[in-house]
């Protein structure tokens, strides 16, 4: 099987989710999406307060060992057992979910670009480019709402971590892409010229 593996980058709130959602619709069980955050380190070892305040933002957050050897594995047709993460205990459960190689492989994270070895397993590289007044409020909403955040505590994460490593990490990451989208998923001419080389790709795989 040829896969094709693609990187969607970007800040918090940017809009690589959306981006991602309307792939993952578009094509359906023939795209295999990889969320970067499943593979935050396993932190049951450590208190719960120590946990709390961890730097979730830092490329030392991950277990980006792990995220390149399944990455490996899922282009070599060989299925997974991706981890799951619980935001609201700061660590991984004990749970997994197998993942079978698919014609199309999106793989979407704040700091995928950072690290070379994820960018050399990339077809394509995009990035979400948003301003970072629209990303900020989207993360309050997220946050709020789905991970049960209170709003000071997303306020006071984004201004000690969230925005120091997006301008020390994520934004340089920037360079390393192929594509750069504004507003991601509500890119409407973007988002077509990204469906159609995905769709002769699988056409192309079909044969």
């Amino acid at each position: 099987m040829d896969i094709l593996i693609i990187g969607i980058a970007g800040g918090t709130g940017s809009g690589k989710s959306t981006l991602t959602q309307h792939i993952k619709s578009r094509f359906g069980e023939n795209v295999t999406v990889i969320n970067q955050d499943s593979y935050y380190k396993d932190q049951s070892d450590k208190p719960f307060e120590e946990r709390v305040r961890t730097n979730y933002d830092h490329p030392d957050a991950f277990d980006t060992d792990l995220l390149v050897e399944h990455l490996k594995a899922l282009r070599a047709g060989q299925p997974i057992q991706r981890p799951v993460y619980s935001y609201v205990e700061h660590t991984r459960t004990s749970e997994t979910v197998q993942l079978s190689p698919t014609g199309v492989i999106v793989v979407e994270g704040l700091l995928i670009f950072q690290e070379p070895r994820l960018r050399e397993l990339m077809d394509i590289k995009i990035y979400v480019d948003t301003d970072a007044d629209v990303r900020i409020l989207r993360r309050i909403v997220r946050d709020v709402r789905e991970r049960g955040r209170s709003l000071e505590s997303v306020i006071s994460q984004y201004l000690t971590t969230v925005k120091p490593m997006h301008e020390r990490f994520i934004e340089p990451s920037k360079r390393y892409a192929d594509i750069i989208i504004l507003e991601g998923g509500h890119n409407q001419v973007a988002l077509e010229m990204i469906m159609q080389r995905i769709e002769k790709h699988l056409t192309v795989e079909a044969q």
